[in-house]
């Protein structure tokens, strides 16, 4: 029900476009990484999402089970809350386990929150948690790196621009991007595989600011030299 009023609204706020990068993978049991900049990225993302023919589980704060009508309808399309910094936080990953178990693509935001910045700018994503890590390395399963770009552009600053915002976005229309990127299999320690799932996820977000018009190109990475 949320990728469906997802890809219906996204559209009426803004031009969204969907790229990937070559041998790009949404295959059952993937996780999928992305960056975070504004509240209206998730329904961007899901949008972007349904377009692939992805209908994702999204770890997401556990405050939006307290929200009447919103809460029935996480639960019945099998979405896992995050109770962060108590102890039943651990209980979510178990949760996001079972559903890559079950053949389910999930949606985790690595970094954890929303950067606390009022401009409607982008910005390369802030650390890490290590929750994406230790999910990908205790399960095995692919990471997606996932980069969007412009959401902030639709809604963001304080409650007043984010509302603002969010009324005037259908006659602004502001350009939205989202990239997503071939899949990476972490190994290592944890700060090890959080430090490359990050690097995946800035190179996918840097390809999406580019192309929604927010950041000059992104520089080539450098050739290796032959074995």
């Amino acid at each position: 029900m949320l990728s469906t009023v997802a890809r219906t609204v996204v559209p009426a706020l803004g031009r969204l476009r969907v790229t990937s990068d070559p041998g790009a993978d949404l295959a059952p049991g993937s996780v999928v990484a992305a960056n975070h900049t504004s509240l209206v990225d998730p329904g961007v993302v899901l949008a972007a999402l349904h377009r692939l023919g992805v209908e994702p589980v999204v770890l997401a704060t556990a405050g939006l089970w307290r929200i009447p009508g919103l809460r029935q309808a996480l639960l019945r399309d099998g979405h896992v809350p995050v109770h962060r910094g108590t102890d039943r936080a651990a209980a979510s990953l178990e949760s996001a386990a079972a559903a890559l178990a079950a053949g389910r693509v999930v949606l985790i935001y690595g970094e954890g929150g929303l950067p606390r910045r009022t401009d409607a700018g982008e910005a390369e994503p802030g650390p890490f948690r290590s929750g994406l890590a230790r999910l990908a390395l205790a399960t095995g399963a692919p990471v997606v790196p996932l980069g969007q770009a412009g959401s902030r552009r639709i809604s963001s600053g304080s409650t007043a621009k984010q509302v603002a915002g969010f009324v005037t976005a259908p006659l602004r229309r502001p350009d939205v991007h989202v990239h997503v990127g071939a899949p990476v299999r972490l190994s290592g320690d944890v700060v090890t595989a959080t430090a490359r799932a990050r690097r995946a996820v800035v190179d996918a977000w840097r390809i999406a600011a580019h192309r929604a018009g927010h950041l000059p190109a992104p520089e080539p990475a450098p050739e290796r030299s032959p074995a």
